[in-house]
Parts: structure tokens; sequence; C-alpha cells
């Protein structure tokens, strides 16, 4: 899949300075219907550019999402736009299946009625049988994407922490998860974009994310709250070396072996 073009640099988004998220809107490109509403990060937005399939992150589970990883629903994406304010973007897409959770056709499927008229009961009902808890990137979204496979650290928000941080079967997980990849290739993956783009690509990957990891630095000297800002953009950068390890052959063990000879 090729990558997704457009004229206006990512650098303009403008991300809500609580949540880093920006909302998104997919919309059917050939009926123009609205499919659903979900929220992305720059690290989202930069998946959905380079593979050409939508991504969101997922508040609830604090994590990337393919949309269709599971489900098969896939949305392929042809143009990406942005209002006029910038803090809100627009997915269009050519979807493969029902955008929502429940079957339907799109998300927004209920129509929203007055309060005592006796006609919201239907809305109701509809909600306990269909599970469709909030829009998608919420519980509803979590529940079809909950094993995507596609995860990887999050960025700007530390994700979910081991029992014991540094639990060496975490970083086996990982490798467990980018050596299928490497092996697999499943189409729409952004591990499987960065092995297919090579070593030229992943290492500018790497170059930026350490230049990230050496910035939060500075603010966490200044801040201490800007700490875990320190840790996401760590996890970002351990995930880039993993990847490039397995592009070249070398095996985690290998790494381990000469921090033990160094110490």
């Amino acid at each position: 899949m090729a990558a997704v073009k457009g004229d206006v640099e990512l650098a303009r988004v403008r991300y809500d300075a609580a949540t880093g998220l920006v909302p998104v809107v997919a919309q059917d490109a050939e009926t123009g219907d609205v499919l659903m509403l979900a929220y992305a990060d720059r690290e989202a937005l930069k998946r959905t550019l380079a593979t050409g399939y939508a991504w969101y992150y997922s508040r609830s589970r604090q994590a990337y999402w393919r949309k269709g990883a599971t489900s098969g629903n896939v949305q392929r994406v042809v143009e990406v736009r942005l209002d006029c304010d910038c803090d809100a973007v627009l997915y269009r897409v050519k979807p493969e299946g029902p955008a929502c959770h429940t079957g339907e056709q799109v998300c927004f499927h209920r129509r929203l009625v007055p309060d005592g008229s006796g006609a919201d009961r239907g809305l109701e009902a509809s909600a306990a049988v269909g599970g469709n808890a909030g829009p998608a990137g919420g519980p509803g979204a979590a529940a079809e994407e909950a094993a995507d496979g596609n995860r990887t650290p999050s960025n700007k928000r530390p994700a979910v922490a081991a029992a014991d941080p540094w639990d060496a079967s975490s970083l086996a997980r990982l490798w467990g998860v980018i050596d299928s990849r490497y092996r697999e290739r499943p189409d729409g993956s952004y591990t499987t974009y960065l092995f297919t783009q090579g070593a030229e690509r992943i290492g500018k990957k790497i170059g930026e994310e350490a230049v990230e990891v050496a910035l939060s630095g500075l603010k966490a000297e200044r801040d201490a709250s800007a700490r875990a800002e320190v840790a996401s953009e760590s996890a970002d950068l351990l995930y880039h070396l993993l990847v490039l390890w397995r592009h070249v052959g070398i095996d985690p063990a290998e790494v381990w072996r000469t921090l033990e000879k160094r110490a």
C-alpha cells in the first residue's frame, strides 16, 4: 500500500494540550457517509500516512490500533485532511466492511430524540444489547481491536507497566511480536512498513527518537513532571532499536552479552 499523500505538513496539526490527541472523523470517500469518530496522536497519523491504512489511538487501552486488524474491516485511506483550525482530522477512506463493531455500516446509526417522548426507549435498548459504549477509540472500539497485535510502545503516554519494570520477559514478548512481523509481513502493520523500507528508514526513526529522548531529558531536568515523557520516548527508542536488530539479523542476546562484558 502506497503512502498517503498530502499538501499540509504534519507539524501543522494542533493536538489537545492535555492528552496529545486530535479527533479523527472517518468518511467514506465514495458515498460521503460519516463512518466513525476516533482519536489519534502524531505517531498514529504518521502510521496512517506511511501505510495507507487508518490508525488510531485508543484512549481506554492507551495503545495504538489499526482499524480492522482483527475484524478484517480495514479502512484504506485515500486522503487525510485538516479542518480550518488544524485541530480536527478527516480520514477519507475506502472501507472494507462495516465501520461499527456492532455490525452497522456506520457508528452514527442511532437517531437522537427528546427525552420524555418515549421514542428514546429504543435507543436505550439498543445500547444495552449492542454494547456501543462510546465513540471509536473508547470501550466499543477496544472490544473490536483488543487483540490487534500491532501495538508498539505509546508515544507521549506510558503503556501499562509490567509488575517488574526490569522484567526481561517484557522485552522478550516485544521481540517475539517484532520477529513475527519480520517473518509474516502482515499488510498494514507499522512494523512491516519499517522492514519494507529498510535500514535507512529504520535508522532515521532511531535518530528521531533518540533526539526526542534527549530533549525530554532536558525538560525532566527542569521539571520533574516531565519524567513520564522520558519513559515514553525511551520506549519508542527501544522498540525501533529492536526492529533494527531483527532487520540486520542481530539477536538481543548478543547485545546483552556485550553489556555484561562492559559491566
